[in-house]
């Protein structure tokens, strides 16, 4: 099984015995009890045909409306669905760590809760990396119209926050959205490397920190949230600038520094 040490993931000699590729896909959540029925039950249809073995974490932030119940329920349904529930703990990327810390699956990955993010588009992710490449991501932007139904100030906020990406990137690997949140990337890509639990953007620091050399992008189209409340805010927006700050370090000085 897998292991966290300091903020870094490991992998203990003893897992992945089976031949077949293995899936752990997080779902980090915060009150989004009317949400997980359906997104589990299309996940389980998106994946029926994948060649892949999977599991199903959701790592819940303490919710008060039932979140974690309603993920027992499916669990009882299907045992390849897991729950989490953190206490005294927020933030996205802490969540997804601690999902991916307790698998000891070959592919690690994560979706969003609020069905913003289709299932349907989970084997265009998986396919790419079962042929080779390192990380596949799920884009709002790389065919161009991922957020049409967007407002134009949201529109905007989220295209400064990618433009502000652009020095970190690496030459070799530029992404079009390095600031979604639903990708799936290889273990042996991130294993060893500590990731900040605070805030929202994990890719980003993946992309920066990570042993990335092939990456793809997945055209898919933002979705409208089923249930439940978005979780922007103003502190997020702080944690992220934070962030940048961290990567910025790391590109100039190496991990030493951060």
């Amino acid at each position: 099984m897998s292991r966290y040490i300091d903020g870094v993931i490991a992998m203990n000699s003893s897992s992945n015995e089976s031949s077949q590729v293995k899936l752990g896909l997080v779902i980090p959540t915060l009150n989004e009890a009317g949400n997980i029925p359906i997104l589990v039950r299309r996940l389980h249809s998106a994946l029926a045909d994948v060649p892949v073995n999977y599991e199903i974490l959701v790592v819940d932030d303490d919710s008060q409306d039932g979140t974690a119940e309603a993920a027992r329920k499916e669990a009882e349904l299907d045992p390849r669905v897991r729950t989490f529930v953190r206490k005294g703990a927020r933030g996205l990327a802490g969540a997804v760590i601690h999902g991916w810390m307790h698998t000891d699956a070959d592919l690690l990955g994560v979706i969003d809760a609020d069905l913003q993010h289709p299932p349907e588009v989970l084997p265009s992710l998986i396919e790419p990396l079962l042929h080779g490449a390192d990380i596949a991501i799920a884009s709002r932007y790389v065919n161009g119209n991922g957020v049409s139904e967007w407002n134009k100030a949201r529109l905007m906020i989220s295209r400064a926050g990618t433009l502000a990406t652009t020095l970190l990137q690496r030459k070799d690997v530029r992404i079009k959205d390095p600031l979604s949140g639903f990708f799936v990337v290889r273990r042996e890509c991130i294993e060893g490397i500590e990731l900040q639990p605070e805030g929202f953007k994990i890719l980003l620091e993946i992309l920066v920190k990570g042993r990335i050399r092939k990456a793809l992008e997945v055209p898919f189209r933002f979705g409208n949230r089923h249930s439940g409340k978005s979780k922007a805010s103003f502190k997020v927006a702080l944690q992220y600038f934070s962030l940048l700050g961290k990567l910025s370090r790391h590109a100039l000085f190496g991990p030493g520094q951060q």
